[in-house]
């Protein structure tokens, strides 16, 4: 399986951007995808995440800004990040859980540069 993130770029704050995550390979099901962020000298966290239900979840940081979606049929997650802050500045990565025989398994994007001016 192969996630292939897109769609960082540098904006003003209050700006927009929207985040695209496509995964590829021999998937049968995705049981949820997430994106997450890392800042220099910070740890990663979770920003949002979408599990195949349909159910999401969020950073409180990132609340009534974000939006994750998710589009079954293309194995796509998507990330509308709008009001951006300077504080959102970080690369941020995607991932996905597929199930396996044995458990889940968790892979990883490339991560995409967002940078913030103010």
């Amino acid at each position: 399986v192969q996630l292939q993130a897109s769609g960082g770029g540098l904006v003003q704050a209050g700006g927009s951007l929207r985040l695209s995550c496509a995964a590829s390979g021999s998937i049968f099901s995705i049981n949820a995808m997430g994106w997450y962020r890392q800042a220099p000298g910070k740890q990663r966290e979770l920003v949002a995440a979408i599990i195949s239900g349909g159910s999401t979840n969020y950073a409180d940081s990132v609340k009534g800004r974000f939006t994750v979606s998710r589009d079954n049929a293309k194995n796509t997650a998507y990330l509308q990040m709008n009001s951006l802050k300077p504080e959102d500045t970080a690369v941020y990565y995607c991932n996905a859980v597929v199930p396996g025989p044995i458990g889940n398994y968790v892979y990883w994007g490339q991560g995409t540069q967002v940078t913030v001016s103010s």
